[in-house]
This record gives structure tokens, C-alpha cells and sequence, in this order.
């Protein structure tokens, strides 16, 4: 109570700045702006072939992917204090999982050979599974998170080849391209709506469940955190549990948006962004408190930036530059060398 007390009565530049996610929030209303300024029809949406189009549902659209995958890493993150940087490995093997099922050994064909929603289910169980792994070797074996998800993150996508027989599978069905696309009837891309509902899910279970206090504790004192009877171990395992199953739907929606499985292609490089938007997000890299909302926020603003870039005829060679200016301003920001040097300022500001 008297440190709430005392956070109240902060000033509000200092809560403000303070505010881990703010970083973000700020990037992004530049980036706002900065289209407002140079598109006047930023903003602007219109129904083309029953599909809402615009620059915002475009971004919406690609984001949603990484808003997914970010979701996961936002947890593994809080949890561990490390990241898993197999979820792009992942993403691949569920979509592998999910078109071995519907095409069977034909590379291309427009007739499912099993139900779909029986090779949906068998696309998040193999995320499941990959995330069941990598949570063995964290939570079990106690090894360095980044370390037990780089076997996945070599191995993953040839695993991924070997489950369509390295080739890439082409699924002409329509009915396939629903998850990733549209759904006859509804104007908003699905993917937009699947994204909104995973943050609707994911944000309901870590608030109003005790998973998302478990993993807070676990992250910021592990040894603590099982002398007052959690269960770290099962909790850290659940954690990846999930982000492979998150990574699966994110797998499964990239494939469907494409109408085949590229092993080579899915997921790639999805790892750096969702870390990005982690830290973006204002979710402490070393594990404990963390924000699902700053996350989504950041992988949004991610999202801004590829998106403007490209419009401003920046080539994508050239996209991982300006991705580096961000984070190193980012790691300056974080730094508690920064955060005192602000502090002194404003006290003389102040005085």
C-alpha cells in the first residue's frame, strides 16, 4: 500500500516516463504522422472484391502473424528470462504437419485426402509438441533458453522438408485459403480477426487466471517463487507449451495466405521482430514483469515501420538498418545509465 501510495503521488511526466512501453506508443504516433503527412489517404478504407482495403487494414493483415508469435515470446520471455528463437522453425513444422494431412504424397491437388479440421488439429499438436521440447530442455534440464530453442531453430525447418518429402505443397482447395485470407461473406481479412481473438484469449488467461502472476514470479525469483509452493518447472513448461501452440496458428494462417507450405519461407526471420516487439513492448528481456498489451503495441509498431519503409521505396535488403537504429536507441533508452541521467536532468530541470 505505501508504494502505491507513492507511485499516485508521482508527478505524471515521471510515471510517463517511467512507463516502459512508451517508447513504443511514441514510435508509433510518429510513424502515424509521418504517413498522415506524406499520404493524406492514410486513413482511408474502402470494400474492393468484399474485402475491406486501406493502408491500416494492410498493416492490421501482416502484423497479425508476429502479433501471434510476439504473444508467445512475451510469456517465454517473463518466464525464462530468455527467448525462443525456434518459433519461426515452428511455424514451418505445423504448416508441414497441416499439408502432409490435406494433400497426402501429391505436391499439388485441390482435393483434400483428410478433413480439414483434422489437419488443423494435427498443425497446432505438432507446434505443441515443439514447444513441449523446447519447454523439456528450459524447465527440466535448466538450459538456457536461447541454447535448447537453437536445436529447432537449425534443425526445424528441415524437419519441416522431410514431413512434405522437400518439396514445396501447393493446396488449390478454396476452403484452404479461409484461415488466411477470407471467409466468404465477411469483409475483414481473417487473419485480423484470428490475431484479436488470440490477444482476447491470451490477455483473459494471464489476468484473470494465476498463470500470469505464476510467470511473473517465476521470472523475477525462480527459487522464491517455488518456496511458496509454485510449481516453476510445470509452469515454465506450460509457458512453451502455449508459444508453440501460438506459433502453430501463426504457421498455419502464413501457409493458408499463400496456398502452399515453403519450409524455406514461412516464418523466416520472425524470431528478431518478435523479440524486438518484446523489448519494444516494455517486457523485461531478463524475465519478470511483462505487458501483453505493450507487446501487441510493439509488434503493431514493428509492423508501421516495414510497412512505411516499403512505401518510401526503401529496398528490404536495406529494411534491417533501420530495424537496428531502432533497437539500438531502444537498448539506450532501457539502460539504467540513461534512466539516472534523466532522472538528474529533470531535477535540475526542476530546481
Amino acid at each position: 500500500m505505501p508504494e502505491l501510495i507513492e507511485a499516485q503521488a508521482k508527478p505524471f511526466y515521471k510515471r510517463l516516463l517511467e512507463n516502459r512501453s512508451i517508447f513504443s506508443l511514441a514510435l508509433l504516433f510518429i510513424i502515424l504522422i509521418q504517413n498522415i503527412i506524406t499520404t493524406p489517404t492514410f486513413f482511408s478504407m474502402s470494400i474492393t472484391n468484399g474485402l475491406l482495403s486501406g493502408y491500416i487494414p494492410i498493416i492490421l493483415d501482416e502484423a497479425s502473424r508476429l502479433v501471434i508469435v510476439t504473444l508467445g515470446m512475451t510469456l517465454v520471455t517473463a518466464v525464462s528470462g530468455g527467448q525462443d528463437i525456434s518459433v519461426g522453425s515452428i511455424m514451418a513444422i505445423s504448416a508441414a504437419f497441416c499439408g502432409l494431412l490435406l494433400n497426402g504424397p501429391e505436391y499439388r491437388t485441390d482435393v483434400f485426402h483428410n478433413p480439414y479440421a483434422l489437419a488443423v488439429l494435427a498443425g497446432l499438436m505438432g507446434g505443441a509438441l515443439c514447444g513441449a521440447f523446447n519447454g523439456f530442455l528450459v524447465a527440466v534440464l535448466r538450459i538456457q533458453p536461447m541454447i535448447a530453442s537453437l536445436i529447432l531453430f537449425t534443425a526445424g525447418r528441415s524437419i519441416a522438408k522431410l514431413i512434405t518429402y522437400s518439396q514445396t505443397v501447393y493446396i488449390m482447395n478454396p476452403v484452404f485459403k479461409y484461415l488466411g485470407v477470407q471467409i466468404p461473406g465477411i469483409p475483414i481479412r481473417t487473419t485480423i480477426i484470428v490475431s484479436v481473438l488470440m490477444i482476447v484469449i491470451v490477455t483473459a488467461v494471464v489476468k484473470f487466471t494465476s498463470l500470469g502472476l505464476n510467470i511473473e514470479s517465476i521470472g523475477i525469483n525462480s527459487s522464491a517463487a517455488r518456496l511458496v509452493g509454485i510449481n516453476s518447472t510445470l509452469i515454465k513448461f506450460m509457458t512453451f507449451v502455449i508459444c508453440g501452440l501460438l506459433c502453430a496458428v501463426a504457421g498455419l494462417m502464413a501457409s493458408s495466405a499463400v496456398g502452399s507450405v515453403n519450409s524455406d519461407e514461412i516464418g523466416r526471420a520472425i524470431e528478431l521482430d518478435a523479440i524486438l516487439a518484446v523489448a519494444l513492448g516494455g517486457t523485461l528481456l531478463g524475465g519478470g514483469k511483462f505487458s501483453i498489451a505493450g507487446s501487441v503495441i510493439g509488434a503493431y509498431t514493428i509492423q508501421a515501420i516495414t510497412t512505411t519503409m516499403y512505401a518510401m521505396q526503401v529496398r528490404a535488403d536495406q529494411l534491417n538498418v533501420f530495424k537496428a537504429i531502432v533497437i539500438v536507441i531502444l537498448i539506450v533508452i532501457s539502460s539504467d545509465v540513461f534512466r539516472e541521467k534523466m532522472k538528474f536532468f529533470t531535477v535540475r530541470v526542476k530546481r
